[in-house]
């Protein structure tokens, strides 16, 4: 074995035309292997050992030694575990890139949704949004502007693209992505500048086997693989705190917006019975008013009449009634 060892080509057990190509360390298979100048090298396919066999110059060392690619790190573990303050340490003392991997598919989407997506994310339940829809309804009613956090900005329904909807309900259902977005997303950091010559920690990822598995397919291979392990007692002691304040100001809210609409129902009932005052206070004045139009239309000018009595007497204006010696006549006139 050490005899082998020492016949190994420039590039050791990994493939050159990998390195080559793509400035991946991609391991060669031991049964595509060729002697190039009495060196063994081994390839990662029967086609890149037939294009090293085609022009074996272009993959081989002369003056120099070959340049290695820089380091690519997969750092995983459990939410809570410190793998993110863990990897922005490591980057910055590397001089690498420290790449998120959910939070790049959170930016993906963020423009269109200008909120991050996710069960962690939805802290609205079915009976909340029903409380917050009741509520939108009664200020309406009420005239009254509602000035709770959730319900300040309606955000429109927006288009995702197809690519889009499939990073969506992956964070949503915690489903892996598949090998069609992998590839676009994964290419970016492999295969383009700056981040293929500078290297990077890809900071939780993979997730899932599938996507472990779409990486030695697709053959972006990292140079190391960290897995944190922390017990379950210190992720509690990190997240717990968080997660009750969290449920702690969402009760708070919650009894709120109880109280909210509870008083916007009070100022409604007030407001209604008000209303209906008013209403009847107008129909009473309206029903005095025509009252009073038809007693006058009836009497006329007899509002202002005088009555006039007069006592004539009879015997010098008019004959003398038989019978009623000096009596006087009552006269009655209108003026």
């Amino acid at each position: 074995m050490k005899e082998r060892k020492r016949h190994l080509g420039d590039t050791k057990h990994f493939c050159p035309v990998v390195l080559k190509e793509n400035f991946i360390l991609q391991p060669g298979n031991t049964e595509e292997a060729a002697k190039y100048r009495e060196k063994i090298y081994y390839f990662s396919s029967a086609e890149a050992k037939e294009k090293f066999l085609e022009h074996p110059e272009d993959y081989v060392a002369h003056k120099e030694p070959l340049k290695a690619p820089p380091l690519r790190i997969c750092l995983v573990g459990p939410q809570g575990s410190g793998k993110t303050m863990c990897g922005r340490q490591l980057a910055e003392k590397l001089n690498i890139f420290h790449i998120q991997f959910e939070e790049v598919l959170q930016e993906k989407l963020l423009l269109k949704t200008e909120k991050k997506v996710g069960p962690e994310f939805e802290e609205d339940s079915e009976d909340e949004q029903a409380a917050k829809q009741e509520l939108e309804e009664l200020a309406i009613q009420a005239n009254v502007k509602v000035e709770e956090e959730n319900t300040k900005k309606q955000l429109p329904e927006v288009q995702l693209t197809e690519e889009e909807e499939v990073i969506k309900s992956s964070l949503m259902e915690n489903e892996p992505l598949p090998p069609e977005i992998l590839e676009v997303i994964l290419s970016e950091w492999w295969l383009k500048e700056p981040i293929r010559s500078t290297g990077f920690i890809l900071d939780g990822f993979p997730r899932y086997p599938e996507e472990a598995q779409f990486l030695g397919d697709r053959g972006f291979f990292p140079d190391v693989a960290v897995f944190i392990q922390v017990d379950d007692q210190d992720i509690f002691d990190r997240l717990l705190p968080a997660q009750i304040e969290k449920w702690k100001l969402k009760q708070k809210k919650k009894l709120e917006r109880k109280k909210l609409i509870k008083d916007m129902k009070a100022k409604i009932r007030v407001d209604t019975i008000a209303k209906r005052r008013a209403e009847l206070i107008l129909e009473r004045d309206k029903k005095r008013r025509e009252v009073s139009n038809v007693f006058f239309f009836k009497t006329g000018s007899h509002s202002v009449a005088q009555v006039r009595v007069q006592w004539h007497n009879h015997s010098s204006l008019q004959p003398r009634t038989p019978g009623l010696k000096g009596s006087s006549h009552l006269s009655l006139s209108k003026c």
